[in-house]
């Protein structure tokens, strides 16, 4: 049995019937739809339309990892994560990257590659994330958003790793991108 693309693809879609918005708020909107199924039958789907994220694995010149302590209200408590933020309509990924990376951070990179994209809740959302890494890093002034508060923290990748596995990092964004971004961590040069 090996991976294989698409294989499966038409025999498990299911086929839109209806949809209707539920909810609709500052940047989120809630979709109730239904469904045929694959055997037939109608089913409900209830799901959270997002307008998509970055994330930015940004490494010092020292090779450690710009991190940021934020407090995420749905859950009430600080997480420790990588730069991240949402896409503005019709902005491409790349300029968000760069917005979000100097607004939260007050950094400006000089080398961007894009890893690829995450998709973090695959049951109840459409969001994408877009994973980029960002080196050559050099201050310009933080602009955090109104309403937004982090403090700001580096790891090295070894460092970020116990965290991981002994549970005091746990956002997937994070996780998902650093270990995009692991194979590409302490080069020299950008890709």
């Amino acid at each position: 049995m090996g991976f294989r693309t698409g294989q499966y693809d038409e025999q498990l879609e299911e086929r839109t019937l209806s949809s209707e918005e539920v909810y609709s708020g500052i940047f989120l909107r809630v979709q109730r739809d239904r469904a045929r199924a694959p055997d037939g039958s109608v089913v409900g789907r209830e799901y959270v339309c997002h307008p998509g994220a970055v994330v930015i694995v940004a490494v010092l010149g020292d090779g450690r990892l710009l991190v940021e302590h934020q407090y995420r209200y749905p859950l009430r408590r600080v997480f420790v994560e990588f730069p991240a933020g949402k896409i503005d309509p019709g902005e491409p990924i790349e300029a968000c990257a760069i917005r979000e990376l100097e607004e939260e951070t007050g950094h400006r990179a000089r080398d961007w590659l894009h890893l690829g994209r995450m998709h973090p809740c695959i049951g109840y959302s459409d969001e994408r994330i877009e994973v980029f890494l960002a080196r050559g890093l050099e201050p310009v002034e933080q602009r955090l958003d109104a309403g937004e508060f982090l403090e700001l923290d580096a790891l090295t990748p070894a460092e970020f790793e116990q965290a991981v596995f002994d549970g005091r990092i746990s956002d997937s964004k994070s996780i998902t991108a650093y270990f995009l971004a692991r194979p590409r961590l302490g080069r020299d040069r950008p890709d």
